[in-house]
């Protein structure tokens, strides 16, 4: 048994030893153990303290966002018609100097048109076109039709004997 009891000696001394080592080791980490829970209850302190807090700062910043898109959209619209406006200014400047280019046209051709020229004119029209039909009009203003003309073209063919 001698060596039974040198070895609960031995073991005795290692587990007092141990537990020296660990009242140690638990004196010095329990400061650092306590400093931590602290610190991770005044972080879920802050954040029930502040995400109310950024919450509202976050809706405010929405806001002001949504503002100032609102504000250059009406700043879009406005220069959209403003641009439209002169365009239409302009364009209606053009027509007004076609329109007198045009009328100064007319002016010079009407005061350079003679009865012989256009006696002249309609003369050699009829003449490029010779299959043109000309309606000639007669005391009441009403043409005188030509139905016989396309008889001829329109009826059926005579059929063979």
């Amino acid at each position: 048994m001698p060596v039974y009891s040198q070895l609960l000696g031995f073991y005795h001394q290692k587990s007092k030893q141990l537990l020296t080592i660990k009242q140690t080791i638990m004196k010095s980490l329990g400061p650092t153990i306590t400093l931590a829970v602290f610190i991770l209850c005044g972080l879920v302190v802050l954040g029930m303290w502040g995400c109310p807090k950024y919450n509202v700062y976050q809706q405010e910043k929405e806001g002001q966002a949504q503002l100032a898109h609102a504000q250059y959209s009406r700043e879009v619209v406005v220069a959209e018609a403003k641009a439209k406006m002169e365009s239409a200014s302009l364009l209606a400047q053009a027509d007004t100097i076609r329109a007198h280019g045009v009328a100064r046209s007319n002016i010079i051709i009407g005061a350079s048109l003679t009865q012989a020229y256009l006696h002249w004119f309609w003369i050699d029209n009829i003449e490029k076109n010779p299959n043109a039909v000309i309606y000639i009009p007669t005391e009441a203003n009403l043409p005188i039709m030509e139905s016989g003309r396309f008889n001829n073209k329109l009826s059926p063919p005579e059929p063979e004997k």
